[in-house]
């Protein structure tokens, strides 16, 4: 009877496996759309033809550093779209910043701008019913790319489709009536803006203005179009668009100007206000958007030709003739990165790294293959800097000192002349088996600025990595005269030290 059961059991598991992994409707009929071009009619139209008269080929970046502020920013350029919206992000949550997030895309479309939504399908959870009732607005169509079947457990689909379902999209961009973009690392949740109580995610973005945000817009049409870019519609979600009546008056409530409210918030910070009013101006630079194709989802993780990003990172970073500045959340080199770096050292080149330490990081597998590479690259002379957790004094938006405080930012400068600012981590996950996209901003301006605020914050925000003569690690935090020394990973818990041999000894380098 055992065996009968146990056989029963296997048969269903089965069963459901195989389900789970058909059915995923790529076949579904989808119209084929395009940028709509920017309307010297609108509001952002006039501002992009001044641009471009006055600026010509040059275009103009503001810094995104605050959590609040780049929230505030997507607002109100939501709220000022005349024409479109085009949004293309790895996750959205349901949480307090993505509904304002969605609630402002169904306000736009409600007053006749065009929206398009593509979503990676693998870490946007329980929003079927939420996506499938916006797609029902006659100006809203949401896509997902990649997606998962809905038949069956959503990832039994890692099980029998591994090949599939472990290629994402990790790009992000946020485009407005073709006229002003924001790009970076940012995904749309309450962690990314800096508002979650228990943690502070350090992230960088810019808002972009002139010729690079029609090469924004093309990279988004590109994926929209894509056969792995499938409607929400295909899913076949029953919803009763009247709710939509609901979600409205939910909107209403949320964004009143009045209350001491998320919105009011991020509307009326000051970095907000002060672009909106004109009283601060872009930097002026030429720029380039290097996106990965769809098809890199569609070929061997590995294949060169179709790694776009990583190909131009590594051609760059070897063109570097004085420092290479690379903040990340997750370094990972591998082989080919490590020799890479070597050889910029050995020219003189000088390298500084700054990234989570193991107990501010939010993966630890990662952590792990880090540290693989860790003392190899010390002695060859890279400079290490890792994030405090605990860092002294660090406050989120809304006062409250956060329990975790975790590096999310990617970017890296090339001799203070050309930074890097996109979505790619330095791991093998983002170079050989995601999508990313990312800008180059040459401006020995921006550059030298960037630069010069990430070396003033490292003492008090990171912990200085170095390796005695016994090739033993420590880390040091000195700032002003405050000084710790750690001979172990810093502030982090046994658990986790614990786990960071264990996760070592697997095979699972090539996937971080």
């Amino acid at each position: 009877m055992k065996r009968i059961s146990r056989s029963k059991w296997l048969l269903v598991v089965v069963t459901l496996a195989l389900v789970s992994c058909a059915g995923v409707p790529y076949d579904y009929p989808r119209t084929s759309s395009t940028t709509l071009s920017a309307d010297a009619e609108t509001t952002l139209g006039q501002i992009d033809r001044t641009w471009h008269t006055e600026q010509g080929e040059h275009s103009g970046f503001y810094p995104l550093r605050n959590g609040i502020e780049a929230l505030g920013a997507r607002l109100r350029m939501m709220e000022t779209a005349q024409t479109s919206i085009d949004a293309q992000y790895f996750i959205i949550k349901p949480d307090e910043a993505g509904a304002l997030f969605t609630g402002k895309l169904l306000s736009a479309a409600d007053r006749g701008v065009r929206v398009r939504l593509l979503i990676d399908d693998i870490f946007t959870p329980n929003v079927d019913d939420a996506l499938t009732l916006l797609d029902s607005h006659p100006n809203i169509e949401v896509r997902l790319f990649n997606p998962l079947s809905r038949q069956g457990f959503k990832y039994w689909n890692y099980l029998l489709d591994f090949r599939r379902a472990n290629r994402r999209m990790h790009n992000k961009s946020f485009t407005v009536d073709n006229s002003l973009s924001i790009v970076g690392g940012r995904n749309i949740a309450e962690e990314y803006f800096e508002l979650k109580q228990d943690v502070k995610f350090d992230d960088f973005e810019v808002l972009a203005i002139g010729p690079v945000v029609k090469q924004i817009s093309t990279g988004f049409d590109e994926f929209w179009n894509s056969d792995l870019s499938v409607p929400v519609a295909a899913f076949g979600r029953e919803v009763d668009s009247n709710n939509l009546d609901h979600w409205r008056r939910l909107i209403r409530e949320q964004t009143d100007i009045s209350s001491e409210s998320l919105y009011a918030q991020a509307v009326n910070s000051t970095f907000v206000q002060d672009i909106a009013n004109r009283r601060v101006e872009p930097v002026a630079a030429k720029a380039e958007l290097v996106t990965d194709s769809p098809t890199k989802l569609l070929g061997s993780v590995g294949d060169d030709a179709l790694a776009t990003l990583g190909r131009e990172i590594g051609r760059r970073l070897r063109s570097a003739q004085h420092e290479i500045l690379i903040v990340t959340p997750y370094f990972v080199p591998q082989e080919i990165g490590a020799r890479l770096l070597e050889d910029c050292l050995a020219r003189g080149v000088r390298v500084i790294v700054v990234t989570n330490s193991l107990a501010s990081t939010n993966h630890v597998p990662v952590h792990a293959g880090y540290s693989r590479y860790r003392k190899r690259l010390l002695k060859a002379g890279v400079e290490f800097f890792e994030i405090r957790v605990d860092r002294p004094g660090a406050e989120t938006e809304w006062g409250h000192r956060p329990e975790l405080i975790t590096l999310h930012s990617k970017a890296s400068v090339i001799d203070r002349e050309t930074i890097f600012v996109g979505s790619l981590n330095f791991d093998p996950r983002s170079l050989l088996i995601n999508t990313e996209m990312g800008l180059f901003i040459d401006s020995a301006d921006v550059g030298k600025r960037f630069a010069e605020t990430v070396l003033a914050e490292l003492p008090a925000t990171t912990f200085r990595v170095g390796m005695n003569e016994n090739d033993d690690l420590y880390w040091v935090y000195e700032n002003g005269g405050e000084r710790e020394v750690y001979r172990n990973e810093p502030l982090a818990g046994w658990g986790r030290r614990f786990m960071v041999p264990l996760y070592r000894l697997l095979p699972i380098e090539n996937q971080l």
